[in-house]
């Protein structure tokens, strides 16, 4: 009898943990999927295409870096009950304050640029005019925002995070073509890739747009704010680190993926390696290789990533704005409660789609700078961050251990690492290539 009541007890101990667990799911996955945005397909499907497997080394580095920026974020968010800007505001004073918020709108205004372009582009494969595209995108996301209720914004969103999952058959489906390399080879770039004109200009900007394209200052207020519209609490940090996880793991396994399929069709390309510049190029590149349904599975992908992207983006964007300004910021308020809250998320994404609407407009050359840019104004960011999230006063027991300084601080110094060699390469081209 013993036995059974234990056995019953760790049941519903368990079932307990498991609700609470769903119940907490949502941030960390819906802004690490988010992250595999339309920039963020474009890089990772011009690294495949240019590198072959030979980036997808670069993965070990970045899960434990999303994971403790964006647990960093949690757990602040978690115990302050405030979003991103407020806190900076708050902590480093009013320069600072509005050093991170400019810094952040024009970041996300950029980005939110490349998730409309590969939207178009996405549509456009259906035969879908740009313009369409434009105004019944724009419509559909400020449906989902003024649901009035935070809950509901999440289920819709966790719902399109499946669609990244189409990544993954276009991934199998290029290995099984005739000329495709083997998995030996995908396991070869995970250990010993090979870079045969050594550390030049064009791998650290690789380099620095995947790691731009995979940590962004977008996801660390994003985070903090669903954090408290959803209205998490220090109870709630454990399962917010499994949310945070899961999430980290997810995204760069997509991430991987697309580097998968787009190395095995074109960088292994028999007679020649096919180069693209975009999304939109991969796609048309699979139709003569692997037909028409790849394209158009590609492209939904593309689509999804692009929507996921911009929902969040533009949202982080009203949020540290409402923080800023004093305006009701809260998706559980109505258009009535918060004017100026759905005001300006109209206004992010009217702007930003219009830019794409602007005939010649560089379209390709914003998707691939865009997360150069990200990483260079991410150090500031990573530090203001970390500071908040050592402060005893403000975080009590929750406060940062040494490991997570240790973790944190690295990747801060590697992301400062990696911008001042993309200037000093950027300066002198062959200074760091082979033979020079």
């Amino acid at each position: 009898m013993y036995w059974v009541n234990k056995s019953i007890h760790l049941f519903n101990r368990l079932r307990r943990q498991l609700l609470t667990l769903l119940a907490v799911i949502g941030p960390g996955i819906i802004v690490m999927v988010a992250d595999n945005d339309a920039g963020g397909i474009s890089t990772y499907a011009v690294t495949g295409s240019k590198f072959g497997f030979n980036f997808l080394w670069i993965f070990f580095i970045l899960i434990p870096m999303v994971y403790y920026v964006q647990e960093m974020t949690m757990r602040l968010g978690a115990v302050t009950k405030r979003g991103h800007a407020q806190s900076v505001f708050e902590g480093f004073g009013p320069f600072w304050g509005w050093f991170s918020v400019c810094d952040l709108a024009l970041i996300n205004w950029l980005t939110l640029i490349t998730e409309y372009i590969g939207m178009m582009e996405a549509m456009s494969i259906f035969g879908i005019p740009p313009g369409i595209t434009f105004i019944v995108v724009s419509l559909v996301m400020m449906a989902i925002v003024m649901s009035g209720k935070y809950w509901t914004f999440e289920k819709l969103t966790l719902l399109f995070c499946m669609f990244n999952l189409a990544f993954i058959p276009a991934a199998l489906w290029a290995m099984k073509m005739p000329d495709a390399p083997s998995w030996g080879a995908v396991g070869k770039g995970f250990i010993f890739p090979e870079f045969p004109g050594g550390l030049t200009g064009e791998v650290i900007f690789m380099i620095m747009a995947n790691i731009g394209t995979t940590i962004t200052p977008w996801q660390i207020v994003f985070q903090q704010s669903a954090v408290v519209d959803k209205g998490m609490d220090v109870k709630d940090i454990k399962f917010g680190k499994w949310d945070t996880a899961f999430g980290s793991v997810f995204t760069c396994m997509v991430a991987i993926f697309i580097i998968i399929a787009t190395g095995a069709a074109f960088y292994y390309h028999k007679p020649s390696p096919i180069v693209i510049e975009d999304a939109k190029q991969t796609a048309d590149a699979f139709t003569p290789l692997m037909g028409e349904w790849a394209r158009r599975l590609f492209a939904i992908g593309l689509f999804d990533a692009g929507f996921l992207g911009a929902l969040c983006i533009s949202l982080s964007t009203s949020w540290a704005m409402g923080e800023v300004f004093g305006w009701a910021h809260s998706l559980n308020k109505s258009v009535r409660e918060a004017p100026w809250f759905y005001v300006a998320y109209l206004g992010l994404l009217l702007s930003a789609g219009g830019v794409v609407l602007i005939p010649g407009a560089p379209l390709i050359q914003i998707t691939m700078y865009v997360q150069v840019v990200a990483v260079t104004l991410l150090p500031a960011c990573l530090i203001f961050l970390i500071i908040l999230s050592n402060d005893k006063p403000l975080m009590g027991e929750y406060a940062n251990t040494r490991w997570q300084n240790f973790a944190n601080v690295s990747i801060a110094a590697l992301v400062i690492v990696m911008s001042t060699l993309y200037a000093v390469t950027s300066l002198f081209p062959n200074l760091l290539t082979k033979g020079s």
